[in-house]
């Protein structure tokens, strides 16, 4: 009886909220990297270098790093669905002002602020799948909740090469069209968000009365259980030093990212190719590495394994990021930079379920914003250090060598954090048992 309950409890929310958070996550991802995009004609405009290029579209993040911890505890004291909202009404706004930079420190400023007026949303995310979703099943979740970035590519890449093409309408560039089309979703979804999220598990109304208690009792216990290995409070969350390990152990992940949504156009625009031609080009990858993502993750939450589901993709976008470097032709650009979207997109969520196993409470929604923040710091060295070594060198591949080798050391420092996360857990388990006894 239990099972089928679960089944059917489980079957409800997950209709009911993936879908809607994948589709926050879907616009959201279009509003951090669509510079990308616009990058093909707007640099020439307005006369910036790649280094300028790279340091703007990378100080996103130091708004996102400053403002992230703070954000998810407001978030998690009032609740997601007002939170929410004002992330994405903010976020916006400041997306569609993205449409009249006209010089390097206002390119920079505005960007800073996009990421000060998001940060919050992604971490806040996690966070409150973790109300809803027991740890074993979170993984695939996530995936699914994740997805929503690549998908954004790969329908995101064709749509904003059509928008380059609106120059000289009503006396505005192709890329001031751009940021202004698709920043009005995330203002528009900011108001339904208001109606439609539904913070915790206790207010779900849409539930039958017993699905709503099998799921605040099944929630309670697991946060129970966790008591022996975290005493969640903010300062915890803030302190623990596996919390540090996976901030960077993530950084490389975002490093790898963001190098591909911000820098791959202009890698595959080197070719030659139209912008509608990157366009199509660029969607290839994302579209393998959704599926790759969620057959992953599906696996690591069948066989209830974590580290190698992190390590090894880690290696395999290191691999493709250094075969991007040397190759020579379009087909084997795109080629390599599947293999980088594939690892990156299938370690995310595996990664993600590793902080939720060992923190409850206040301490996981600072420690997910910690590891989220500092993590994320990994989205300005990577397309910054690109753009400098770019300008230095001529070329993209010693900046596709050293986001790489980010990689590379994430995957190091996976395997040595799951020694002290294992031996953590076995000693929380055996207190639990102690106590019950």
């Amino acid at each position: 009886m239990d099972n089928e309950l679960e089944r059917r409890v489980m079957r409800k929310v997950s209709w009911r909220i993936v879908p809607f958070v994948m589709l926050l996550y879907f616009i959201a991802y279009i509003d951090r990297v669509n510079i990308g995009f616009a990058a093909l004609t707007m640099n020439k405009d307005l006369g910036f270098t790649p280094a300028v290029f790279g340091f703007g579209a990378g100080i996103f993040f130091w708004g996102y790093f400053l403002f992230e911890v703070p954000s998810n505890i407001v978030l998690d004291k009032v609740g997601a669905r007002i939170w929410i909202a004002r992330v994405m009404i903010t976020w916006g706004l400041v997306s569609g002002a993205m449409a009249f930079v006209w010089s390097p420190t206002s390119f920079y400023v505005l960007r800073f602020l996009l990421g000060a007026a998001e940060a919050g949303f992604f971490p806040g995310i996690i966070l409150y799948l973790s109300y809803w979703f027991p740890a074993h099943r979170r993984a695939a979740v996530t995936s699914l909740f994740m997805a929503a970035a690549p998908i954004s590519v790969v329908l995101g890449s064709p749509v904003s090469s059509m928008l380059l093409e609106m120059h000289g309408i009503s006396g505005l560039k192709g890329w001031q069209w751009l940021f202004l089309i698709e920043a009005l979703p995330a203002v528009l979804l900011g108001f339904v968000v208001l109606g439609y999220m539904t913070d915790k598990p206790e207010k779900a109304r849409w539930l039958a009365a017993d699905e709503r208690a099998w799921l605040v009792d099944t929630m309670n216990a697991e946060r129970a259980r966790k008591a022996g290995i975290s005493h969640g409070s903010i300062w915890r969350g803030l302190a623990d030093i596996r919390v540090l390990a996976l901030a960077l152990v993530y950084f490389g992940t975002s490093a790898g990212l963001y190098t591909l949504g911000i820098w791959a156009p202009q890698i595959i625009k080197s070719f030659g190719l139209s912008n509608l031609e990157v366009g199509v080009m660029n969607a290839v990858p994302p579209t393998v590495a959704v599926v790759a993502m969620y057959l992953w993750s599906w696996h690591s939450d069948r066989s209830g394994e974590r580290t190698w589901h992190v390590v090894l993709p880690c290696l395999v976008a290191a691999f493709g990021l250094m075969l991007a470097g040397l190759s020579g032709t379009v087909l084997a650009v795109v080629a390599a930079l599947t293999l980088v979207n594939v690892g990156i997109s299938a370690a995310k969520p595996p990664l993600w379920s590793m902080p939720t196993l060992f923190l409850a409470g206040p301490a996981a929604a600072t420690g997910i914003a910690t590891i989220n923040s500092i993590g994320n710091l990994g989205g300005f060295v990577g397309p910054a250090m690109i753009g400098w070594i770019k300008d230095q060198s001529g070329s993209y591949a010693g900046g596709l060598y050293f986001v790489g080798g980010l990689l590379v050391l994430s995957a190091v420092l996976t395997l040595i954090l799951s020694r002290s996360l294992v031996r953590s857990l076995a000693a929380g388990e055996a207190k639990a048992w102690v106590q019950k006894a």
